[in-house]
């Protein structure tokens, strides 16, 4: 089921009808980095994507490097295939825009909605009712968030056609992700009727439909892995549509499989050898004295091929569990520099090439 980046540069994506992508993952696997580079592969063929943030970390301004976001929908990046190295198609240059939700303004715009309390809206915000309200009763801020999402999925212009042809939720990480997105479960204790509850079904009506997929971030590492698995199977219980893997910062294997299965051996002299070969050894061409000046460098290299090998096998394991799942599974390079913008118009690329987008 894996993708890799050397696949061919032109392929039908995996999330056809797809129009809500949540994307989320362990802290510290790059949620966030995935989610703007899936936001910019599928803006790429000349749409428009919305790329919302919901946990207040300013997270999309610091990738895109632009001031942060206000709690409004604003233009961040243009983008056309031939910018993610990709052949153009026709389609012309597309466009993201990014909304970062603070729940504050979207309480207030809530109750405004559905209450219309105007001037006595800001009032409560000044005696510090909305921070009570959301920590009271958090499965309402998560309502708030998520319905966010929802309303621009489905928000159409005057001219009948759809606002966005997609919006990409940065969720919360994994541990509570199905308790962010469970917003039915959320607010029944809070309330079974009323426009809270209806706003809550109506949510739901989105999260669970064949237009939303939920997208998971991970590292070829143990614990991402396991969390990466407990999630799905979480969403999976919880009904929510699973959708792909991204495996995110992976390194390509330095040595082959030949050498990693030896590297247990004793290869001193070969390596020592080998060194001497390169012209490690200085200009002497004594074998003791080339093997006195390469001797300090065999025991440092020999452990770093032990530690290679190492994870090139953790790396075999945790690829099998992640197939087990039988979804889809992305992989993107680990790019050494960081990823500044150049590197995010890359990971979008491969994203493309691979069919997440």
């Amino acid at each position: 089921m894996a993708r890799t980046p050397g696949q061919a540069d032109r392929r039908d994506p995996d999330w056809e009808g797809v129009r809500l992508h949540v994307v989320s993952g362990k802290g510290g696997t790059g949620k966030t980095t995935l989610a703007a580079a899936l936001a910019l592969a599928l803006a790429a063929d000349g749409g428009r994507v919305l790329l919302i943030e919901v946990e207040g970390r300013q997270g999309i301004a610091e990738l895109f490097g632009i001031a942060a976001l206000p709690y409004e929908e604003r233009r961040i990046a243009s983008v056309s295939r031939r910018q993610l190295g990709l052949p153009a198609a026709g389609g012309g240059s597309g466009e993201v825009f990014a909304l970062a939700i603070d729940t504050e303004q979207a309480l207030l715009e809530y109750l405004e909605m559905f209450y219309k309390l105007g001037r006595a809206g800001k009032a409560l915000q000044k005696v510090g009712f909305v921070d009570f309200a959301t920590t009271v009763a958090p499965g309402v801020r998560d309502v708030l968030l998520t319905g966010k999402a929802c309303e621009a999925t489905r928000r159409k212009d005057q001219d009948g056609r759809r606002r966005y042809d997609a919006v990409v939720m940065d969720a919360p990480p994994t541990g509570r992700l199905t308790r962010f997105l469970n917003v039915n479960a959320e607010v029944a204790g809070l309330a079974r009727i009323g426009p809270i509850h209806n706003q809550a079904q109506a949510v739901m009506r989105v999260l669970k439909s064949p237009e939303t997929a939920v997208h998971l971030v991970t590292l070829l590492e143990e614990m991402p892995v396991q969390e990466t698995v407990d999630g799905i199977a979480e969403l999976r219980e919880a009904k929510l549509p699973v959708g792909g893997v991204m495996v995110n910062m992976v390194r390509p294997p330095v040595l082959d499989a030949a050498a990693v299965a030896a590297v247990d051996g004793n290869h001193r002299e070969e390596v020592a050898l080998a060194l001497g070969e390169a012209g490690l050894g200085g200009r002497s061409r004594k074998p003791e004295t080339v093997r006195a000046a390469v001797e300090p460098l065999i025991d440092p290299l020999l452990e770093q091929a032990r530690e290679h090998a190492e994870r090139v096998e953790l790396e075999r394991a945790q690829r099998a569990d992640l197939q087990q799942l039988r979804i889809p599974t992305y992989e993107l390079p680990l790019l050494g520099e960081g990823v500044d913008l150049g590197g995010l118009y890359r990971l979008a690329g491969d994203l493309k090439r691979q069919g997440a987008a």
